[in-house]
């Protein structure tokens, strides 16, 4: 709405929740009146409403549940929420709304790098290779054998994506390069001109794609639509040689019910990035060796941290010259 974001007479106050790269936390002392988390605690909720409480702008990341209550406790002077991060699942966007707040993110910076995680992924659980690698550092690798540390290849197999968008496109067109075909549910069938290419077969209800498919990717955001995606009904429509991997949040999937299919072997084994209460594992599946467990590292690269800060930035210096942000999320702000 023109007139909505005012230019501002003096440098933002802006406020991390997190340690950001160097280059982003100098570059962000230049521009703007910064304070930032030299010791990279997790804000508690009295800390970060303490923050919302003086800024003008707010830089959290996916570990500050930003809610309602925060949200309407905050000072008249906060605008501007810029997330350090694609997923905006933990910031009450609706609350943000109705104060007039503004929230931003970095979208697109991450796709490639989540894309090859899951590849990598596949790989780890289809061909065993932390077992082999725990085998070996443990001592315990008595050298080759025929019929030794067998997995399966990924060639040939069917790979099923749930939530075909950048990051979904990304890792079937990797898929491809590795021989596989690409199965996918999404709530919108993609036009001929991007399913063509990545010779990708749509299924309009998970459950008929799940029954067919050899290894599923949740590629999806959480919403309350995709929360529990995957529960026990839909685990046990997956075939028991199947194998689920998960890159993109932990409530996506129900872990207890997980964890009860893996250990019946009502599916093969799983690959994991993310959660259902990170930090937090269910102890259970550190029992498991049917399943790779990842710290929530899919976007950890160099490359890519750099280029979200720089999204950040480039965010709030919009907003503080009074226009848009280009990475608006609230379209109708």
């Amino acid at each position: 709405m023109p007139g909505r974001f005012q230019k501002l007479d003096h440098k933002p106050r802006v406020i991390v929740t997190r340690r950001l790269p160097q280059p982003v936390e100098t570059r962000m002392a230049e521009l703007f009146d910064v304070t930032l988390n030299l010791d990279d605690h997790p804000m508690t909720r009295e800390e970060l409403a303490a923050a919302m409480g003086e800024a003008e702008v707010l830089a959290p990341t996916v570990t500050d549940q930003i809610d309602a209550a925060l949200i309407e406790g905050a000072g008249p002077q906060l605008k501007l929420i810029a997330n350090f991060g694609v997923g905006v699942d933990h910031i009450d966007l609706a609350a943000a709304r109705a104060r007039g707040i503004a929230v931003t993110n970095t979208p697109g910076v991450l796709t490639d790098d989540t894309a090859d995680m899951v590849m990598t992924l596949i790989l780890a659980v289809a061909r065993r290779v932390f077992t082999g690698e725990r085998m070996v550092r443990a001592g315990e690798w008595q050298g080759w054998s025929p019929t030794g540390m067998l997995g399966h290849r990924i060639t040939g197999k069917r790979l099923g994506i749930v939530g075909m968008g950048r990051i979904g496109q990304a890792v079937a067109a990797r898929a491809r390069a590795f021989g596989m075909s690409v199965h996918y549910h999404n709530r919108h069938r993609l036009p001929k001109a991007i399913e063509g290419p990545l010779e990708a077969t749509w299924w309009p209800t998970l459950e008929a794609m799940l029954a067919r498919v050899d290894i599923v990717s949740l590629n999806c955001p959480e919403t309350q639509e995709t929360h529990h995606i995957i529960n026990d009904q839909r685990l046990r429509q997956m075939q028991r040689h199947a194998y689920l991997i998960n890159v993109a949040r932990g409530p996506l999937v129900d872990e207890e019910a997980l964890v009860a299919a893996l250990e019946r072997r009502g599916i093969a084994g799983a690959g994991l990035d993310v959660f259902e209460h990170e930090p937090a594992i269910h102890p259970r599946l550190l029992e498991l060796p049917n399943v790779v467990l990842l710290p929530h590292m899919g976007s950890a690269t160099f490359e890519a941290r750099q280029e979200m800060g720089e999204k950040v930035i480039t965010n709030i210096r919009v907003f503080a010259d009074g226009h848009r942000p280009p990475d608006q999320v609230l379209e109708d702000y």
